[in-house]
């Protein structure tokens, strides 16, 4: 006896004619191995609604159902959700109607005139088998699908060419889409920062090669960066057809907070270093400062004064730049006060009007009406927006200069992006370009933008920078917004 046989099994016969019912049932209840319980639905309706309740393990309908058919009633119940096997049952052999049915989802499709047991036991144990292995692949899919759509990380179907044909709900707000199905026919390496890479990524894949844990950055739709883990890999289908299925890991946040944590030890142990050198340092000092003085008072002849006179001068700089290095690594006062970040910014840039009109640099600013509040000292973010904003006038060539200034809220924060048009930033510098003393000026200390970030941080912010080499870079200085709470 077949195993789908051993129990029970539950039939109900859906026709209106009631001797027609009894044939097949008689000839069901011939059949030696199995046990069945067999009912009989002679009105359409009410054989619906059983379908739709799973009430039984197979399904007998016959074609002929009053003014519906059994067509109708088969497309019915698999809308229904309904699982179980049908097999549809007609007076007269119809090849159209058979290629219909099991086309819609019937099980088998047999003529009552050529009904027997023999047959009859035979097409039961094939469709509870064939529906037994179909209700495990069923099961096997919902589960997959569940990980799919419920994953927190990316996760996309593509063809041998990287275009999206399906995409997970994580995939839509990892690029800022919204609903997923506005990527679907859009190719991922045409969202990819790096045009090689991305040619690199596909040359890959199409050569069987599978991607594993390649780190990149991905633009999204909203026109942001954001850095990813990629592994991917081709598949087949059951056609033979080959597919890419990849994930794509976000780690933008992880990057940030280990670059933030980062930058906050090179400050910290700058900090220690700057301030014992000065102590070292303006120790001596001095007593060279006060010899000088004390000279320049002994000797009053030109020629000696000259010379005492540059002794003091230098020692008195290398003062000012002790000082300029302590200020640059420790936490100062701050002054906060609550204040819109748009004054701020029709601050700095007034202040930096004249160097632009010198530069002959075009400014567009896009900067919305209603007032980004936050808790500043507005002098120290002055200090920090003209860093970054003269250096990004520095950075492009008179008289075709561009500076373009947005703000907007994202996620609590003010987010104020400075992009500029000029050299960019070599790849190889990203990673120092808020470290103390370093500078790709001639003449610069490599403290503004050291400070500049000391500034940001004590506000609680953070500076996300961007850069092309050759293009221009993108300064965004994130700043949370003030929230006025006033329960107690």
């Amino acid at each position: 006896m077949s195993p789908f046989m051993q129990k029970t099994t539950r039939i109900l016969i859906v026709d209106d004619d009631e001797d027609d019912f009894f044939i097949t049932s008689d000839y069901i209840k011939e059949i030696e191995e199995g046990k069945f319980l067999i009912q009989w639905a002679q009105q359409y309706n009410a054989a619906l609604q059983l379908m739709r309740e799973h009430a039984f393990d197979i399904y007998f309908v016959d074609f002929r159902l009053g003014a519906k058919t059994g067509i109708d009633l088969l497309k019915e119940a698999i809308a229904s959700k309904c699982e179980e096997p049908i097999i549809l049952l007609t007076g007269k052999g119809n090849r159209e109607v058979d290629r219909l049915a099991m086309k819609i989802g019937a099980f088998d499709y047999l003529v009552k005139s050529e009904l027997n047991t023999e047959k009859l036991e035979r097409t039961i144990r094939y469709a509870l088998e064939r529906s037994s292995y179909i209700n495990a692949i069923r099961r096997n899919e919902r589960k997959f699908r569940n990980i799919f759509e419920q994953s927190m990380d990316a996760v996309f179907i593509a063809d041998m060419h990287l275009n999206f044909r399906e995409m997970n709900p994580a995939a839509g707000d990892l690029l800022e889409a919204g609903d997923p199905s506005e990527l679907l026919g859009k190719k991922l390496p045409d969202l990819l920062a790096d045009s090689q890479e991305a040619y690199r990524i596909l040359t890959s894949l199409q050569s069987g090669q599978d991607i594993n844990d390649r780190e990149l950055e991905v633009l999204t739709s909203g026109g942001n960066r954001k850095s990813c883990i990629l592994s991917a890999s081709v598949e087949s289908d059951l056609e033979g057809q080959h597919y890419i299925q990849g994930i794509l890991h976000d780690i933008t946040n992880l990057k940030k907070t280990e670059w933030l944590t980062l930058q906050a030890e090179k400050l910290a142990a700058t900090g220690r270093l700057v301030r014992t050198l000065a102590h070292e340092v303006r120790n001596p000092l001095n007593n060279i400062t006060l010899s000088a003085e004390q000279l320049q008072l002994e000797y009053t002849d030109e020629s000696n004064q000259l010379y005492l006179d540059v002794i003091r001068r230098n020692s008195l700089r290398i003062s000012r730049i002790i000082t300029e290095l302590l200020n640059s690594s420790r936490q100062t006062e701050f002054e906060l006060h609550v204040a819109a970040i748009q004054e701020l910014l029709d601050l700095v840039l007034t202040e930096a009007a004249d160097t632009m009109s010198l530069q002959q640099v075009k400014l567009d600013t896009q900067i919305p009406e209603g007032e980004l509040m936050v808790l500043m000292d507005k002098e120290k973010l002055r200090i920090a927006f003209m860093n970054i904003i003269v250096n990004a006038i520095e950075a492009m060539q008179p008289g075709g200069g561009e500076l373009i200034i947005r703000l907007s809220e994202k996620n609590g924060f003010a987010v104020t992006e400075i992009n500029d048009n000029g050299t960019g930033i070599p790849a190889e510098n990203m990673g120092r370009l808020f470290e103390p003393y370093y500078t790709s000026k001639r003449n610069g200390m490599g403290l503004g933008l050291a400070s500049t970030l000391n500034i940001v941080q004590s506000h609680k912010g953070f500076i996300d920078v961007h850069s092309t080499e050759g293009r221009g870079t993108s300064f965004i200085v994130n700043l949370p917004l003030f929230q006025n709470n006033t329960d107690h």
